[in-house]
C-alpha cells in the first residue's frame, strides 16, 4: 500500500488548527477561573470589612473551591471559623493543610499554629499543649511558649509552667522571675495541704532564689512558722519582709502582732510598726498598733491625724465605730470632709448615652450632641 503525501499535508493543518481552538479555550478557561477567584476573594473581604462574617465565609469558601491550592484562603476561613466559635470547621481546614505533601516549612509551621489555637480556643488544652510543643525550633516557637504558659497556668500545672517560664526566661523572651516565684510558692502550699512540709521548704527556698525580692515567699514562710508554733523565727522573716516590701508587710501586720505577742517582742514590734506608720500611714498599720497597744480601733490620736491628712472613709468608718463621747473636734472634722470627699463623684449627672458626666444639668449632652439624655436625677440618687 502506498503512502499517500496528500493525506498528510492536509492533515498538518487540520491539527494546528485543532491545537491552536484547544490552547484558546483553555486558556479561556484558565483565565475565567482566575478572575472568578479574585472576584470571589475580594467579595468575601469587602463582606468582612462590613462584619458580616457569614456571607464572608460562603464567598471564601466559594473562593477555596476555584482555587484549593491557596493556602492564604484556607488561612483566612480558617481563621474566620474560629472568630465564630465554629471550632470543628477550623481544625478540618488547618488539619487539611497539614495533610498537603507540597506544603512548605514555613507554612506547615504557620499552619501548626493556627491549628494549636483552634484546640486552645475549643478548650481542648491537652490537643493543644501537644499542637504547641510541636512547635519547638519553628519560627512559632515563643508565641507557643507563651501560649503553653497560659495552659499550664489555667490547668494549675505549676511546675510545668515554671519550666516553661524558665525556658522563656533563657532564650531572651523577658524576665518571668516574678512568675516563677508564685508557681513555687503554689507547689510550697500544696505540699503543705499533702502534709510534706520539707517539701514545701524546698518549694519556697526555689521561689526566693527565683525572685529575691518577691514579698510573697517571705509572707508564706512567716505564716508556716506562725502554725508552727515559731513564734520567735516568724518575726524574724516579718521583719525581712518590713524591710524589703513595708507595702506587702501592710497584708500580713495583724498577724505579726499575733505572733509578737506569742513570743513576747512586743516592743520591738512597736517600735517597727510605728517607723513604718511614720513613712506611710495605712489603715492596716494603724489597726495592728491600735491591737498591739491594746486600744479599740480608731480610738488613739493617731486616727485624727489620718483624717487630717488622708480624709478616706475607711478612716472615717472605724473612728465612727467608736463610742460617741470619745470623737473630738478633729476627729468630726475629719469625718465630715472624708464624707465629703466621697460624695463628689456623685453628686454629678451623668449621660445615659455616652456616659458623660457633668456637676450641672443640660439638655443636650455636651458629649454626644444627644438630647434628653442626661436621667433627672443625680449618680447617688439613681
Amino acid at each position: 500500500m502506498e503512502f499517500d503525501l496528500q493525506w498528510v499535508l492536509l492533515a498538518l493543518p487540520v491539527a494546528f488548527a485543532l491545537g491552536w481552538i484547544g490552547a484558546r479555550l483553555e486558556g479561556r478557561q484558565w483565565r475565567r477561573e482566575q478572575r472568578d477567584a479574585p472576584r470571589a476573594y475580594f467579595k468575601g473581604l469587602n463582606l468582612l470589612l462590613n462584619e458580616q462574617q457569614d456571607k464572608a465565609i460562603d464567598a471564601f469558601i466559594e473562593a477555596v473551591q476555584h482555587d484549593p491550592d491557596t493556602t492564604e484562603l484556607h488561612f483566612a476561613l480558617g481563621n474566620l471559623f474560629r472568630r465564630r466559635g465554629e471550632f470543628e470547621r477550623a481544625v478540618r481546614v488547618h488539619q487539611h493543610l497539614l495533610q498537603r505533601g507540597d506544603l512548605p516549612a514555613a507554612e506547615r509551621d504557620r499552619a501548626q499554629y493556627a491549628l494549636a489555637q483552634d484546640f486552645a480556643k475549643a478548650g481542648l488544652f491537652d490537643r493543644a499543649e501537644q499542637a504547641y510543643r510541636e512547635l519547638d525550633g519553628t519560627p512559632f516557637e515563643t508565641e507557643a511558649r507563651l501560649a503553653l504558659l497560659s495552659l499550664c497556668e489555667r490547668s494549675r500545672d505549676w511546675r510545668g509552667a515554671a519550666d516553661v517560664a524558665a525556658r522563656l526566661e533563657k532564650s531572651g523572651t523577658g524576665s518571668f522571675a516574678s512568675r516563677i516565684a508564685h508557681y513555687w510558692c503554689e507547689l510550697a502550699r500544696d505540699a503543705d495541704a499533702r502534709g510534706q512540709h520539707d517539701e514545701a521548704v524546698a518549694a519556697l527556698q526555689r521561689a526566693r532564689d527565683a525572685s529575691p525580692l518577691a514579698p510573697r515567699p517571705l509572707i508564706l514562710a512567716a505564716q508556716r512558722l506562725a502554725r508552727q508554733g515559731e513564734h520567735a523565727q516568724a518575726m524574724t522573716v516579718f521583719a525581712e519582709l518590713s524591710q524589703r516590701n513595708p507595702a506587702a508587710f501592710d497584708l500580713v501586720a495583724a498577724e505579726a502582732v499575733a505572733s509578737t505577742r506569742a513570743c513576747g517582742q512586743v516592743d520591738a514590734t512597736r517600735r517597727l510598726l510605728t517607723e513604718l506608720a511614720a513613712q506611710r500611714p495605712t489603715l492596716e498599720l494603724l489597726r495592728a498598733l491600735d491591737e498591739l497597744e491594746g486600744r479599740a480601733p480608731g480610738t488613739s490620736p493617731r486616727w485624727v491625724e489620718q483624717l487630717r491628712r488622708q480624709p478616706t472613709l475607711s478612716a472615717a468608718a472605724v473612728v465612727l465605730q467608736t463610742p460617741r463621747e470619745s470623737w473630738s473636734e478633729e476627729a468630726l472634722a475629719g469625718v465630715r470632709e472624708a464624707v465629703a470627699q466621697a460624695a463628689r463623684p456623685l453628686q454629678r449627672y451623668r449621660c445615659a448615652a455616652c456616659g458623660f458626666e457633668a456637676q450641672q444639668y443640660f439638655w443636650q449632652c455636651p458629649g454626644c450632641l444627644g438630647w434628653d439624655s442626661f436621667p433627672l436625677q443625680r449618680l447617688e440618687e439613681q
